[in-house]
């Protein structure tokens, strides 16, 4: 084993994580499969194939810990954190698929099909709050997950502005932040007083298990920064064959854990995410880069952003197709899930290679002036 001294250099001079595209083809294979209707056909499935839903957690681990890793390379590499590129940067990444998605099915639902009583909702969609509301417009239930990574978006980076001089307390701070989460999960704040709020349309609570997970990425990253909490987790995960284990943890977790996964079998299956993540960054040699730098699961996984706003429309139009060529039957639920997987794809990867690659583009041309482009993605 290597030592962690020369590990760590070594890892801090990382511009590009190879294997974060393949997680992050797991993880949109994980959303798909949780959309089949083929698991959803059985009498009494087994657990783990109800448990698709995770790969947004997956996401989420992933997503904090990306975002606060490029975060504190660019304080150690400018002295400070660019708010503004940072958001120039998201923005064009994320809105311009997101804006064009929205637009589009609200537009089709309420103006095409006439469904006016769904005006009230859009604007939930437009704001990133779509957490929050009691119903969704069809097709655009999956948008829930990035309202809860833009007002991460939102509070994190502002938070670590705030503290430049109290990075040993910034591990300790998303501790709080997560217990925190996680006691609002289980209801433990309900003697405080502090109860969702319910409206006509949504009910506004407290964070909860959507966000302990993207700290928690975000936890991971600021040990991985310190060359003590590197060397723990080096320990403990740093070998080449620790994704095998851990990933099996996690499976094995995904087996056992009660159905709900609400409290603390969230936080423990976050948990294991989180260092399933650190198994695969801490060295780029790990057991599975083969895999997970294998050209076609990396592109999966680079598109992976397009192919979750568009998958719902990709099932939409393959049940449509399916039932114009085949009977009911099992045959058919085989047949809507390849399909919808290929329409998915085919869209992100032309929305990808036109729409998103003109924003892309943008992102270097620093419309605010000392923006910084950074690369360990």
């Amino acid at each position: 084993m290597r030592d962690a001294t020369t590990a760590f250099e070594q890892y801090q001079a990382v511009r590009f994580f190879g294997s974060l595209n393949g997680l992050r083809c797991l993880c949109i294979a994980l959303v798909l499969w949780h959309h089949s209707p083929i698991w959803g056909s059985l009498a009494d499935p087994a657990l783990i194939l109800t448990r698709g839903f995770v790969g947004v957690d997956f996401f989420f681990v992933l997503s904090g810990f990306l975002i606060t890793t490029l975060f504190l390379r660019e304080e150690e590499r400018n002295g400070a954190i660019s708010l503004k590129g940072f958001y120039w940067r998201r923005i064009l990444r994320i809105f311009p698929v997101y804006m064009l998605l929205v637009t589009l099915i609200s537009f089709y639902w309420i103006v095409v099909k006439g469904q006016d009583e769904l005006i009230p909702l859009v604007k939930y969609y437009y704001l990133f709050l779509a957490n929050f509301l009691k119903e969704d417009i069809s097709l655009l239930a999956p948008t829930w997950s990035l309202s809860v990574e833009e007002q991460y978006y939102l509070i994190w980076p502002l938070l670590l502005t705030l503290m430049p001089k109290l990075g040993r307390f910034r591990g300790i701070a998303l501790v709080a932040l997560i217990g925190l989460c996680v006691a609002s999960a289980v209801g433990a704040l309900s003697f405080l007083g502090l109860r969702p709020i319910e409206t006509e349309h949504a009910i506004w609570a407290l964070p909860a298990a959507g966000y302990s997970a993207i700290l928690l990425g975000s936890l991971m990253a600021v040990l991985l920064h310190n060359p003590k909490g590197y060397g723990v987790l080096y320990r403990l995960v740093g070998f080449k064959a620790a994704p095998v284990l851990v990933f099996s943890a996690l499976l094995a977790a995904l087996f056992m854990l009660p159905g709900e996964l609400d409290g603390w079998p969230n936080l423990i299956m976050h948990s294991l995410m989180a260092l399933c993540l650190v198994s695969i960054v801490i060295r780029e040699d790990n057991a599975f880069q083969p895999v997970f730098a294998f050209r076609p699961v990396a592109r999966f996984g680079e598109i992976s952003y397009g192919i979750y706003l568009y998958h719902l429309i990709g099932l939409h139009v393959a049940w449509i197709f399916t039932r114009m060529v085949l009977p009911e039957g099992w045959a058919s639920l085989w047949f809507v899930t390849v399909l919808y997987i290929v329409i998915s794809y085919v869209i992100s990867e032309i929305s990808f290679r036109t729409y998103e690659r003109y924003f892309l583009s943008l992102k270097d041309r620093r419309p605010f002036g000392g923006l910084v482009s950074g690369k360990a993605r």
